[in-house]
């Protein structure tokens, strides 16, 4: 285990490398429970991690050396509970933003925290907060990016690397920092309150923002389009001249 001190955006961060993982979102919790403090910015990051997760349980794939898998420990005690969905589109603005000038307009975060490029899936966040009262107390984003892959296996069947896009491969650690950066970036606007830039960003970056798209809810497929997502978090789809919400397990997206 490798540690290394630098500093960005954060008063104190610090990076500990791991050869090999089963998921770095756990491995910090687990950090997260001995006596000693954490600093706020302390990052993760794994060259093989060997059980990553996804949102709803699902697994998420990793190739040791090709993949960027890393959790960043924020501390936002300034947020209220209710506003918890601007961390993850913070976190989701971060990465966007660090991708955007490889990828191009391509490059969309898909509701509500997955980083797409056309149909494809580049990447996803699991964020998992730790609550204390009415504050939360940790927040650990857990990124997991497709980078250097040619290849993923049959039960990954939506996704894309950044190799595979531009024909090149790219340093991890440097991207890694990139995300972290811009992740600050955003951090410090949610801290000042600039709730309104935050989500004019993030709703602007939308996959299938203002077009027609196929979607499941309660085992009914229909049509629609998504025009939005509310202060807590809640996909907003258009259908007719109603505006239905949905939340993160009541709706599916049919790709094209």
């Amino acid at each position: 285990m490798q540690n290394n001190n630098f500093l960005d955006v954060f008063v104190a961060q610090n990076l500990v490398t791991l050869k090999e993982v089963d998921s770095t979102n756990t491995f910090l919790k687990n950090l997260l429970s001995n006596s000693e403090p954490v600093p706020e910015g302390t990052v993760i990051l794994a060259e093989s991690q060997i059980a990553g997760r996804g949102q709803q349980q699902n697994k998420w794939y990793s190739s040791a050396g090709e993949s960027l898998a890393f959790s960043l420990l924020l501390k936002p005690g300034f947020l209220p509970l209710a506003q918890q969905f601007n961390l993850i589109r913070i976190v989701s603005l971060g990465v966007y933003d660090a991708l955007l000038p490889l990828v191009g307009s391509e490059l969309k975060i898909k509701w509500p925290n997955d980083i797409y490029v056309g149909n494809r899936k580049l990447g996803g966040i699991l964020i998992e907060n730790q609550v204390q009262g009415n504050v939360i107390k940790n927040a650990i984003a857990g990124i997991g990016l497709n980078i250097n892959q040619t290849y993923f296996p049959d039960w990954v069947p939506n996704a894309i690397s950044l190799r595979q896009i531009l024909h090149t491969d790219y340093d991890l650690k440097a991207l890694m920092f990139e995300i972290c950066s811009r992740i600050g970036y955003w951090y410090v606007k949610l801290k000042e309150g600039n709730e309104s830039q935050i989500h004019e960003a993030y709703t602007a970056a939308l996959y299938w923002l203002n077009k027609q798209g196929r979607f499941k809810a309660q085992d009914i497929i229909f049509g629609g389009v998504i025009t939005g997502v509310n202060k807590n978090g809640l996909l907003q789809v258009q259908q007719g001249s109603g505006i239905s919400q949905y939340n993160l397990k009541e709706i599916e997206f049919l790709n094209k």
